[in-house]
């Protein structure tokens, strides 16, 4: 499934950074997530530093810091501001300096970046107030990148989680078919993330990068990745458990593992003007 929002997770009006009793759910298992959550693709990381004037990154909603240690291998330096102090502090304990607000709340006083990134993040994010915030704090030629993973397991992986998840919560919309979830699902956060840099201001045209790649997955694996997932981070552990138990059986007769087709894609936007 997406790594998106979806219907589920966003308020009435398509506007999920309202939704901050969901945006703020992962930090209840803060470890896990920073252990399951599969890291960006090499290719991403290279491409945003390649397009940016230099080496200083702001990472927004940087999480337990999965993205921001992978900037800070490539050479760069990295700020990263998260709301969740528990999600902060895994990625403190690993060398990333982070302060705890909201994009929209947080004070940079005079400092600039060459790039600004958020990864699995933008979503939660007010599209023009943070596209604004983010116009302040890059230099002229710094570049702002949003991207996000898109999962697609085999179906039979897909079918089992549905089956479960429509019994357990029958009234979420996440329980729809796969099918009926199929075709671009992220293309809605996209959108939006473009019309808010427009919106905005201070920005030259919004461009799509699209990053294929492929990961196995153990059945162990996939499952301590489940939870991290939007609509499971505030299921209560007896029906999640149950949803678990069958996308495990699943896997089991799969033979224990698969390979997921999986996707990053990105909205970025070079920093207009010349002050």
């Amino acid at each position: 499934m997406p790594t998106l929002p979806n219907k589920q997770t966003a308020p009435s009006g398509g506007e999920p950074h309202r939704a901050r009793e969901v945006a703020e759910s992962f930090g209840s298992d803060a470890e896990r997530y920073d252990r399951a959550r599969p890291p960006y693709p090499d290719a991403l990381v290279q491409a945003v530093i390649a397009a940016c004037p230099g080496t200083r990154v702001l990472d927004v909603g940087c999480g337990t810091g999965i993205g921001a240690r992978q900037f800070r291998a490539a050479g760069c330096t990295v700020l990263g501001v998260d709301p969740d102090a528990r999600m902060a502090d895994i990625a403190r304990h690993s060398g990333i300096e982070v302060e705890v607000a909201t994009l929209e709340a947080w004070d940079p006083g005079d400092r600039r970046f060459d790039m600004v990134v958020a990864g699995q993040a933008w979503h939660w994010i007010d599209p023009v107030a943070g596209a604004a915030k983010v116009a302040q704090v890059l230099r002229p030629g710094g570049r702002l990148a949003a991207f996000w993973h898109v999962f697609e397991p085999p179906p039979e992986v897909t079918d089992a989680f549905v089956t479960a998840y429509r019994r357990e919560v029958p009234d979420s919309p996440f329980s729809r078919p796969a099918a009926e979830r199929s075709g671009g699902a992220y293309e809605a956060i996209l959108d939006r993330a473009a019309d808010g840099i427009r919106e905005a201001g201070g920005f030259g045209d919004a461009e799509r990068w699209r990053f294929d790649w492929e990961r196995a997955y153990t059945r162990d694996e996939w499952l301590d990745l489940l939870p991290t997932q939007g609509p499971l981070t505030r299921l209560p552990s007896e029906p999640l458990a149950k949803v678990l138990k069958e996308v495990g059986a699943a896997i089991d007769a799969m033979g224990g593992g698969f390979t997921m087709a999986s996707t990053t894609v990105a909205v970025t936007a070079v920093r207009s003007g010349t002050v």
